[in-house]
């Protein structure tokens, strides 16, 4: 925002001076706050295009400045190097710039409206979604919050691998179950099988529907009947769970449609017509080591059956035929090897494997009272997407994911989650949001409201720590830009903690509501709005609730 305006001025500085530019013009923020609030090296980077030395072109644009009212000052740094100090007033009409733009600041058309699928938990259709799944969410959703806020058309979706093994094995498990509730003693349960409480409790849903009379159709009718049961009724509960965390999907692709649909067999046909596939040992390969993976991959196995690649290959195959710019895929740590062989084949088919982007998340360890938590439901431990919300809330629960970055590793303190604390991140955030809208009200209590403000009256913010603020605000688009660009949801999350600090500081130093200095304390109630706007903002971007009293 401000560095526009100062490229554009040293722009028209340069050309009132007659002098020439042939690089670009770099302004940038100084480390050390005593040397100003901006710099350029403008004059070092085009004083030979101009027969002069760099000290003196700088001297030149310097004493231009110095007739500028926008400008406190503008100095000679070292060889060339011109420091500004930009003017109070400036801040202020960006305050006002912020305030005016409400909930909308930060927002823009950055991304050009180009086209992103973004695909995130994509969990397996065979029980509820665990903390695993929660993370994934939670960075996922605000990611695609972020990138529509600030101009890309960002598209969600969940992959349902509804066929194969996993689901065979599914309802393997519930018909045992269910034979049980029939007085049927299984003394070795199947160790591959789904021993969850959630496998009973299917069986007996499905039992109350349809009583003993599965026992009487064929064997692979009931396991049929079983599966599409199951498969119904998980994705309903996982629905269920992802709405009480606040995220929902554009769309969701179902392998077992695509298998429906003939396109397993086109993605077969595409490699073949390629020359990249080859028969060896009653299978079909695929020729993966010529594109960048490390050896060759089945592709149908001896059986027939296709192997977990092709079904892959053939839903990234429709993600590049629907014509998005970029593709993200947010995937567990597990999944290193798999994208190898992906990548692969997407390289064989000629498409450009650059639009496709992995993001994998780190493993999550959830600690109670200071010790790990075993993740396993039948210990009695939380486990799942629902328990997790249910013991700390959607919006703590939320915050830790997004908090830390993707590629870390996340301990997950429950104690923590749960303070009502400044200790607690989440808590210190909502309570800063809580903490003004309570100032506001109080103000208007006391007749000092903001109805009838005259913005001239924002030269009463002198403080450097209210000039500090400002510049602080004024830079939320560019972080957001930033955030999108290296899909680090995590940063917003540093940045509000910030701003809340901030403001906890700035309202334990100074007095806001002051009804013997009504224009000193509008304009400080001003100044506070525009960082409860800010907060806000985040929090959404977040998808997590602002509450306005605590």
């Amino acid at each position: 925002m401000l560095k526009k305006k100062i490229v554009d001025d040293i722009k028209k500085c340069l050309k009132y001076l007659k002098l020439e530019i042939d690089k670009n013009i770099n302004v940038e923020i100084p480390h050390n706050i005593e040397h100003g609030d901006f710099s350029t090296n403008v004059a070092l980077l085009n004083a030979k295009k101009n027969n002069l030395k760099p000290k003196i072109m700088a001297e030149k644009i310097v004493e231009y400045f110095s007739k500028k009212k926008d400008y406190k000052s503008a100095e000679v740094a070292g060889p060339g190097f011109i420091n500004f100090k930009v003017a109070n007033n400036v801040y202020h009409k960006i305050l006002v710039s912020i305030v005016n733009k409400n909930l909308h600041f930060g927002s823009s058309n950055y991304g050009r409206k180009k086209k992103i699928l973004i695909e995130f938990v994509s969990a397996n259709p065979t029980g509820p979604l665990n903390v695993v799944s929660a993370r994934a969410a939670a960075y996922g959703d605000s990611l695609n919050r972020i990138m529509n806020f600030v101009g890309f058309e960002s598209f969600t979706e969940f992959y349902v691998n509804d066929a194969g093994n996993q689901v065979d094995i599914l309802a393997e498990s519930i018909e045992i179950r269910y034979r049980e509730l029939y007085g049927e003693r299984i003394h070795d349960f199947p160790s591959e099988a789904y021993h969850g409480e959630y496998v009973k409790e299917l069986a007996a849903k499905l039992n109350s529907i349809e009583g003993s009379k599965l026992f009487h159709i064929s064997e692979k009718d009931r396991l049929e009947r079983m599966k599409d049961f199951a498969l119904e009724e998980i994705h309903a509960l996982q629905l269920e769970s992802l709405e009480k965390f606040g995220v929902s999907f554009d769309n969701w692709m179902y392998e077992k449609k695509l298998r429906q649909e003939g396109i397993l067999e086109e993605a077969l046909s595409y490699l073949a017509e390629e020359k990249c596939t080859y028969d060896n040992d009653d299978a079909v390969w695929f020729s993966a080591s010529k594109y960048g993976d490390e050896k060759d991959r089945v592709l149908i196995k001896s059986d027939g059956n296709p192997t977990y690649l092709v079904p892959d290959i053939a839903y990234h195959i429709t993600k590049y035929q629907r014509g998005f710019d970029y593709l993200i895929d947010v995937l567990g740590p597990d999944h290193h090897g798999h994208v190898a062989k992906l990548k692969a084949a997407i390289r064989a088919l000629k498409y450009n494997v650059d639009k496709l982007e992995v993001i994998y998340l780190q493993q999550i360890n959830i600690f109670e009272h200071g010790e790990k938590v075993m993740m396993s439901k039948r210990a009695g431990k939380i486990v799942t997407m629902d328990e997790l919300i249910q013991e700390v809330g959607k919006d703590a629960a939320r915050y830790f994911f997004i908090d830390r970055k993707p590629n870390a590793h996340l301990n997950f303190d429950l104690e923590l989650a749960k303070k009502k604390s400044s200790e607690n991140p989440v808590y210190y955030v909502q309570y800063a949001h809580a903490r003004i809208c309570s100032i506001l009200k109080k103000a208007k209590k006391e007749k000092i409201s903001l109805k009838k403000f005259n913005i001239k009256n924002l030269r009463k913010l002198t403080k450097e720590n209210e000039l500090r603020i400002i510049k602080n605000l004024m830079n939320f688009p560019s972080i957001l830009n930033s955030i999108a660009d290296h899909r680090e949801p995590h940063r917003l999350a540093a940045y509000i903690h910030d701003l809340a600090g901030i403001f906890h500081k700035y309202y334990a130093r100074y007095k806001i509501i002051n009804p013997k200095n009504f224009e000193l304390s509008q304009s400080r109630l001003y100044l506070i709005t525009a960082i409860k706007n800010i907060i806000a903002i985040s929090l959404n971007l977040m998808g997590i609730s602002s509450p306005e009293k605590m």
